[in-house]
This record gives C-alpha cells, structure tokens and sequence, in this order.
C-alpha cells in the first residue's frame, strides 16, 4: 500500500493558519505587556511619591504644632506658638460634599434613566453630549457662576427656607444670607452631575436586554422593568458613580473658596455665612503662608489626600464585587 505524505506545515507558521512566526509573536506579546505594566507600575509610583512628599512636608508641623491636629478647630500658624487644627475645615469638606451629594444624586439617576430608557435616540444622544460638556468646564468657572448669579436667588431662597421652616437648626439662621454652606454645595452638586449622570447612564444601558424583556412580558410597567430588572442589576455601578462625585466633591477646590463664607466652626447652620473646607483653605492661605505656614497647610492637604484615596478605593471595591457587572462593561 502507498503511503501518502500529507503537505509539510511551514516551520514560522504553527498549525497550518499562516500566523506570524512564534518568536515574533512572542516578542510583541512580550513588549506589550511589558509596556503595559510599566505604566501600571507608574501611576502607583506618582502616587507613593505624592505621598510621601506630603508626609515629607507635613513632619514640621506635626512636630510644632501645640494644639491637637485633629481636633482642634481654629488655624493659627503665626506667632511663637502655633495653634492649628483641622476639625472645622474636615467638617466643613464633609459637610458641603454630602448636602451636594444629596442634591445632585437624585436628579442625576433621573437624568440616566431618561437617557437610557425614555428619551429618543437622537435627543438621548445630543443630551448626554451636553451634559457630558459639563465636566470640562473649570470649577473656577463654576465658582464665578456661583459667586455672581447664584448670591441673590440663594439669598431669597435662605431667607424664605428661614421662614417656612427656621424651627429646625439647620434653616435657624437670621443672616446675613449669601455666601453659605447651601450656596457653596449647590455649586458643587452642579460640577458632580455631569460625572454621577455619565457612569450611571452607562450602567442602566449594561442591563441584559433579557432581563428587561422578561420582565415586561410578566405584566411589568415600564417603570416597574426599571425598579426590578435594570436598578438591582446596576446598584454596584451606581454606588460607584456616586462614590467617584463624592471624590471629586471633597477634592473641589476655587468653587468652594469662592463661595464658601470661611469661618472656622462646627455647626449646622446651612444658610448663615459660615463653612470652610480643606482645599479651600489652602487655596485662601497658601499664597501668603510663611514656610512653616505652606507646612501647615500641606498637613492638611495630607489628610485630605487619604480621605479621596479611600474613597476611590472604596469605590473600585464595590464594583469589582460583582463579576457580573465588570463581565458586561
């Protein structure tokens, strides 16, 4: 019997496909994955050095200041004995970004749910173009906007809220009105929307079409659809956007410096002139500080650094809980 010899494959070709040569293949797998860690490894190198430089600068003050850091609430830097802390101005950070928190995430899950599920195509995109537009204005922008239109309605607004329901201590205040703890997070939850608004978009449009088929061929409302099929899918990726604009809302810097009334103080007065954050504080002192003063101040830049870190830590943690949500996005 005649033996047939089936046709040789070519050495630089493995299997038969007339794929590149293994070592090239390798090399460029090798290179890229090379280049990608690289530049993983970068961002967590600029990170360890930030803070490092900033603990690097903070030493001297920790080391001279005569008051408790932490709980002192009063920024004295000058003089022979310095006396600074940051309770008021922690407070205030945490303060002005929750109350923009509670003013933006309702109207950005709205605004998500309208562009993924209710509004045509064509209007769908056009606003998510436009909303998307915000995040590119600079917050000093947003903070003149605040400062030079916001003042009056603001001020009609506090005096009314003052009068309709001063009896609780957050509306208490008698005035002055203007620059506030409202004025300040109102601006805030404006420069946060654009960012809840996006992720959460794009969240509701990652919901399996099959979910929400079911759920509409067992008698559901389109509401309905949204509440049990396209909500619990993404509760993840929404507690993730929300936690990224609470990033972006306790780092914001100029619009708070413009429209906060910078008083150091712990209170829960929304509407008298009063708050003051970490980042704006640095901002209104930082230029004219003493040496040991800017050491001061980068203390305080310190804390607020871990503050956003764990935050966006927090947030990357919760997505990455469900594998289902990363698999679809």
């Amino acid at each position: 019997m005649s033996q047939q010899t089936l046709p040789a494959t070519s050495a630089g070709s493995p299997g038969g496909g007339g794929g590149l040569p293994r070592r090239r293949r390798l090399g460029a797998d090798m290179l890229f994955r090379g280049t990608a860690t690289f530049a993983g490894s970068m961002v967590l190198i600029i990170i360890a050095a930030i803070a490092v430089f900033l603990v690097v600068k903070a030493i001297p003050a920790f080391q001279d200041d005569t008051e408790n850091f932490f709980t002192f609430k009063e920024w004295f830097t000058d003089g022979d004995t310095p006396r600074f802390g940051i309770a008021a101005t922690a407070f205030g950070t945490v303060l002005t970004a929750a109350l923009a928190l509670l003013i933006a995430v309702p109207v950005a899950l709205g605004i998500a749910l309208c562009l993924s599920h209710y509004a045509h195509r064509r209007v769908a995109t056009t606003l998510s173009f436009i909303i998307d537009l915000l995040a590119a204005v600079p917050s000093v922008v947003f903070g003149l906007w605040g400062r030079d239109y916001f003042y009056e309605p603001v001020t009609n607004l506090s005096k009314w809220l003052h009068d309709t329901v001063g009896w609780l201590p957050i509306f208490g205040s008698e005035g002055p009105y203007g620059k506030s703890v409202l004025l300040g997070s109102i601006v805030l939850a404006i420069m946060i929307l654009p960012i809840v608004t996006s992720l959460s978009r794009e969240v509701f449009l990652q919901t399996p079409r099959e979910n929400q088929e079911a759920a509409l061929a067992l008698g559901s409302t389109k509401w309905e659809m949204i509440r049990t099929a396209v909500i619990p899918y993404g509760k993840a990726g929404i507690i993730a956007s929300v936690m990224l604009g609470l990033g972006r809302a306790l780092g914001e810097t100029i619009a708070l410096a413009l429209t906060l009334g910078s008083v150091f103080a712990i209170n829960w007065d929304f509407l008298g002139p009063g708050g003051i954050t970490i980042a704006s504080n640095i901002a209104n002192r930082f230029g004219e500080a003493d040496e040991f003063g800017r050491s001061a101040l980068i203390a305080s830049g310190l804390v607020l650094f871990a503050i956003t870190l764990v935050v966006n830590m927090a947030a990357r943690a919760i997505v990455y809980r469900r594998r289902e949500f990363v698999g679809s996005a």
